[in-house]
């Protein structure tokens, strides 16, 4: 472990070891841990019960869906009681928070049992279309409160690149009102050259979930703790900040298969936050 917190495979971490199942535990502070389940999207694809039962055997106390497969939110309502899991989040389509399709989205969301409705992508090409979206923001917020609801944001590496002499993450929180959640993706700031930390500590209580993803320009499938962020310091913003329930653990480029990868990436995450 270097002094940013990070961990580097030890030459006896076979994949046997990566997919032990760890005791289900707290995070950091009290902090939950979920699974971005967009790490095995194709295995939930092909059987979403077995990929649930799996991911609460390896320790992970919720999750935060990236979709659904055709699936009914009762029926997965049901799989994740019988496995004890929470839901952190969902990502859903911007498309689906405005005009006639939010009310549909809404009674979904409100079945399966979730309240934080994250859109995980969006561009602009202006500085000007940033802070529209900001408002566009800000509407759907105040149209979701009316049902106990709320929305957030989540980044890739193009919102920190300077556009117009502003940075457009800072656009959009800077002109959103507290209730927009900000859901910083860690690998994707550091990758875009900004300090996910800092923004956690700037958008005091607004983190209510964070997305833990590593990153490593020399490595592409480094697993958590193996790369450039410095976790020590992310984790600390958290508990500094406040407002953060769920430490959302994420990764897309595995170097084994997923199920064991994100096994893997838990175990470093505990010996990070010790």
């Amino acid at each position: 472990m270097d002094d940013g917190g990070n961990l580097t495979r030890s030459s006896d971490d076979d994949s046997s070891q990566r997919s032990a199942p760890s005791q289900r535990s707290a995070g950091r502070n009290g902090i939950r841990i979920a699974l971005g389940l967009y790490s095995v999207r194709e295995e939930c694809e092909r059987d979403w019960p077995g990929t649930l039962k799996a991911v609460a055997e390896i320790g992970y106390e919720g999750v935060e869906f990236a979709g659904y497969h055709g699936w009914s939110a009762k029926a997965l309502r049901q799989i994740l009681t019988d496995h004890g899991l929470g839901i952190a989040s969902c990502h859903v389509g911007l498309n689906m928070l405005t005009d006639d399709e939010l009310k549909k989205t809404v009674e979904f969301h409100q079945e399966l049992g979730v309240s934080l409705l994250v859109i995980p992508y969006h561009e602009e090409t202006s500085a000007e279309g940033w802070r529209n979206f900001a408002a566009e923001l800000a509407e759907i917020s105040d149209r979701l409160s009316a049902y106990g609801m709320q929305v957030g944001y989540h980044n890739h590496a193009h919102e920190m690149q300077p556009m117009d002499g502003a940075i457009p993450w800072e656009i959009v929180f800077d002109n959103t009102p507290f209730a927009v959640s900000h859901q910083p993706d860690t690998g994707h700031m550091v990758r875009g050259g900004r300090d996910p930390a800092a923004y956690i500590r700037r958008y005091r209580g607004r983190t209510r979930t964070v997305h833990l993803r590593e990153y490593d320009p020399e490595d592409e499938h480094a697993l958590l703790g193996e790369g450039k962020v410095n976790w020590k310091d992310v984790l600390g913003a958290c508990h500094e900040a406040g407002g953060t329930e769920w430490y959302i653990i994420e990764a897309e480029n595995c170097p084994c298969p997923p199920l064991e990868c994100v096994a893997a990436c838990l175990r470093n995450f505990h010996k990070i936050a010790g």
